[in-house]
Protein backbone atom coordinates (compact mmCIF):
# COMPACT_ATOMS: atom_id res chain seq x y z
CA UNK A 1 0.00 0.00 0.00
CA UNK A 2 1.57 3.23 -1.22
CA UNK A 3 1.31 6.26 1.69
CA UNK A 4 0.68 9.57 0.54
CA UNK A 5 1.53 12.62 2.80
CA UNK A 6 -1.38 15.03 2.79
CA UNK A 7 0.84 17.98 2.69
CA UNK A 8 1.83 17.14 -0.66
CA UNK A 9 -1.23 15.96 -1.76
CA UNK A 10 -2.40 19.40 -1.16
CA UNK A 11 0.23 20.74 -2.79
CA UNK A 12 -0.51 19.25 -5.70
CA UNK A 13 -3.87 19.69 -5.57
CA UNK A 14 -3.65 23.46 -5.02
CA UNK A 15 -0.71 23.66 -7.84
CA UNK A 16 -2.63 22.36 -10.05
CA UNK A 17 -6.14 24.15 -9.52
CA UNK A 18 -3.90 27.34 -9.67
CA UNK A 19 -2.31 26.28 -13.06
CA UNK A 20 -5.74 25.94 -14.54
CA UNK A 21 -7.12 28.83 -12.80
CA UNK A 22 -4.42 30.66 -14.38
CA UNK A 23 -4.88 28.79 -17.89
CA UNK A 24 -8.35 29.90 -17.86
CA UNK A 25 -7.51 33.46 -17.45
CA UNK A 26 -5.96 33.47 -20.06
CA UNK A 27 -8.02 31.93 -22.43
CA UNK A 28 -10.55 34.21 -21.17
CA UNK A 29 -8.64 37.37 -21.68
CA UNK A 30 -7.83 35.69 -25.39
CA UNK A 31 -11.34 35.52 -26.56
CA UNK A 32 -12.12 38.51 -24.74
CA UNK A 33 -9.20 40.90 -26.96
CA UNK A 34 -10.67 38.67 -30.38
CA UNK A 35 -14.09 39.86 -29.19
CA UNK A 36 -12.92 43.60 -28.89
CA UNK A 37 -10.92 43.27 -32.11
CA UNK A 38 -13.46 42.13 -34.00
CA UNK A 39 -15.87 44.76 -33.11
CA UNK A 40 -13.26 46.98 -33.68
CA UNK A 41 -13.08 46.05 -37.27
CA UNK A 42 -16.91 45.99 -38.12
CA UNK A 43 -16.55 49.79 -36.75
CA UNK A 44 -13.89 50.93 -38.69
CA UNK A 45 -14.99 49.24 -41.80
CA UNK A 46 -18.98 50.20 -41.13
CA UNK A 47 -17.82 53.99 -41.56
CA UNK A 48 -19.87 55.21 -38.51
CA UNK A 49 -17.42 57.69 -37.10
CA UNK A 50 -19.83 57.35 -33.73
CA UNK A 51 -19.64 53.40 -33.58
CA UNK A 52 -15.38 53.85 -34.03
CA UNK A 53 -15.54 56.67 -31.77
CA UNK A 54 -16.95 54.65 -29.02
CA UNK A 55 -15.22 51.31 -29.03
CA UNK A 56 -11.89 54.34 -29.06
CA UNK A 57 -12.70 55.45 -25.63
CA UNK A 58 -9.95 54.59 -23.74
CA UNK A 59 -7.92 55.15 -26.69
CA UNK A 60 -6.95 58.98 -26.40
CA UNK A 61 -3.85 59.53 -28.06
CA UNK A 62 -4.83 56.81 -30.50
CA UNK A 63 -8.38 58.18 -31.45
CA UNK A 64 -8.18 61.66 -34.05
CA UNK A 65 -5.79 59.24 -36.55
CA UNK A 66 -7.82 56.26 -36.40
CA UNK A 67 -10.99 58.71 -36.89
CA UNK A 68 -8.96 60.61 -40.03
CA UNK A 69 -7.84 57.46 -41.02
CA UNK A 70 -11.77 55.98 -41.26
CA UNK A 71 -12.75 58.56 -43.17
CA UNK A 72 -9.60 58.41 -45.43
CA UNK A 73 -10.68 54.60 -45.71
CA UNK A 74 -14.23 55.64 -46.71
CA UNK A 75 -13.34 58.24 -48.92
CA UNK A 76 -10.58 56.48 -50.97
CA UNK A 77 -13.48 53.28 -51.34
CA UNK A 78 -12.02 50.53 -49.07
CA UNK A 79 -13.70 47.67 -50.00
CA UNK A 80 -13.14 44.78 -47.37
CA UNK A 81 -11.71 41.84 -49.69
CA UNK A 82 -10.31 39.87 -46.68
CA UNK A 83 -10.35 39.62 -43.10
CA UNK A 84 -7.44 37.87 -42.00
CA UNK A 85 -7.30 35.64 -38.67
CA UNK A 86 -6.79 37.88 -35.57
CA UNK A 87 -2.91 37.31 -35.03
CA UNK A 88 -2.47 37.02 -30.75
CA UNK A 89 1.06 38.80 -29.98
CA UNK A 90 0.95 38.85 -26.28
CA UNK A 91 -1.75 39.09 -23.43
CA UNK A 92 -2.30 42.70 -24.61
CA UNK A 93 -1.46 42.93 -28.45
CA UNK A 94 -3.47 41.70 -30.73
CA UNK A 95 -3.27 42.41 -35.07
CA UNK A 96 -5.79 42.56 -37.21
CA UNK A 97 -5.25 41.99 -41.03
CA UNK A 98 -7.75 43.23 -43.33
CA UNK A 99 -6.95 43.01 -47.04
CA UNK A 100 -8.91 45.92 -48.81
CA UNK A 101 -9.63 47.25 -52.65
CA UNK A 102 -9.03 50.45 -52.89
CA UNK A 103 -9.08 54.21 -55.23
CA UNK A 104 -4.87 54.56 -54.48
CA UNK A 105 -3.85 51.37 -55.77
CA UNK A 106 -6.15 51.49 -58.85
CA UNK A 107 -5.02 54.94 -59.59
CA UNK A 108 -1.25 53.30 -59.46
CA UNK A 109 -2.90 50.93 -62.03
CA UNK A 110 -1.17 47.75 -59.88
CA UNK A 111 -2.90 44.68 -60.32
CA UNK A 112 -2.66 43.92 -56.46
CA UNK A 113 -4.56 44.75 -52.96
CA UNK A 114 -2.84 45.92 -50.19
CA UNK A 115 -3.52 44.62 -46.13
CA UNK A 116 -3.65 47.03 -43.56
CA UNK A 117 -3.01 45.32 -40.19
CA UNK A 118 -4.22 47.63 -37.36
CA UNK A 119 -2.31 46.66 -34.16
CA UNK A 120 -4.36 46.62 -31.39
CA UNK A 121 -3.24 47.48 -27.43
CA UNK A 122 -5.92 45.64 -25.35
CA UNK A 123 -5.85 46.00 -21.59
CA UNK A 124 -9.30 44.87 -19.23
CA UNK A 125 -11.65 44.35 -22.64
CA UNK A 126 -10.46 47.95 -23.96
CA UNK A 127 -8.61 49.40 -26.69
CA UNK A 128 -5.77 51.40 -25.31
CA UNK A 129 -3.81 52.42 -28.33
CA UNK A 130 -3.69 51.75 -32.44
CA UNK A 131 -1.27 51.54 -34.53
CA UNK A 132 -1.32 50.60 -38.30
CA UNK A 133 0.70 49.08 -40.95
CA UNK A 134 0.59 48.31 -44.33
CA UNK A 135 1.98 46.10 -47.08
CA UNK A 136 1.71 48.90 -49.68
CA UNK A 137 4.38 48.59 -52.51
CA UNK A 138 7.23 50.71 -53.18
CA UNK A 139 4.98 52.14 -56.17
CA UNK A 140 2.92 53.67 -53.57
CA UNK A 141 5.70 55.12 -51.62
CA UNK A 142 7.30 56.80 -55.04
CA UNK A 143 3.91 58.32 -56.13
CA UNK A 144 3.14 59.76 -52.74
CA UNK A 145 6.57 61.49 -53.08
CA UNK A 146 6.41 62.53 -56.11
CA UNK A 147 2.88 64.06 -55.76
CA UNK A 148 4.10 66.05 -52.62
CA UNK A 149 7.35 67.25 -54.47
CA UNK A 150 5.48 67.79 -57.28
CA UNK A 151 2.02 68.58 -56.75
CA UNK A 152 2.44 70.20 -53.34
CA UNK A 153 -0.26 72.84 -54.18
CA UNK A 154 -2.95 70.09 -54.78
CA UNK A 155 -2.26 68.18 -51.72
CA UNK A 156 -0.90 71.02 -49.50
CA UNK A 157 -4.15 72.23 -47.76
CA UNK A 158 -6.34 69.49 -47.42
CA UNK A 159 -3.76 66.97 -46.16
CA UNK A 160 -1.59 69.73 -43.92
CA UNK A 161 -2.07 68.41 -40.62
CA UNK A 162 -0.79 71.66 -38.87
CA UNK A 163 -3.75 74.09 -40.41
CA UNK A 164 -6.50 74.77 -38.20
CA UNK A 165 -9.05 72.60 -38.09
CA UNK A 166 -6.73 69.84 -38.91
CA UNK A 167 -6.26 67.72 -42.08
CA UNK A 168 -9.61 67.24 -43.96
CA UNK A 169 -9.50 63.62 -45.31
CA UNK A 170 -11.98 62.98 -48.05
CA UNK A 171 -10.26 65.67 -49.67
CA UNK A 172 -6.97 65.01 -48.68
CA UNK A 173 -7.88 61.43 -50.00
CA UNK A 174 -9.61 62.37 -52.97
CA UNK A 175 -6.42 64.76 -53.76
CA UNK A 176 -3.92 61.91 -53.45
CA UNK A 177 -5.59 59.98 -55.70
CA UNK A 178 -6.22 63.17 -58.25
CA UNK A 179 -1.76 62.92 -58.14
CA UNK A 180 -1.48 58.90 -58.47
CA UNK A 181 -3.47 59.48 -61.92
CA UNK A 182 -1.33 62.26 -62.59
CA UNK A 183 2.03 60.19 -61.56
CA UNK A 184 0.77 57.11 -63.84
CA UNK A 185 0.46 59.85 -66.73
CA UNK A 186 3.95 61.10 -66.20
CA UNK A 187 5.54 57.43 -66.11
CA UNK A 188 4.13 56.07 -69.39
CA UNK A 189 4.68 59.34 -71.29
CA UNK A 190 8.59 58.91 -70.37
Amino acid sequence: MIKINPIICTFLILFGGCKNATESRGSQEQNTNIMVANKFIDAFYSFNKDSLSAILSEANESRPGILFYQKWAECGNYAVLNRGDIIIKNDTLVVCPVTVRDDLIQALQLDMHVTDSFHLGIIDGYIKSVETSSNDPELFHEARTWVRESLAELVEQPCNRNKEGGPTPCECVKATVQGFVEFIATKEIN
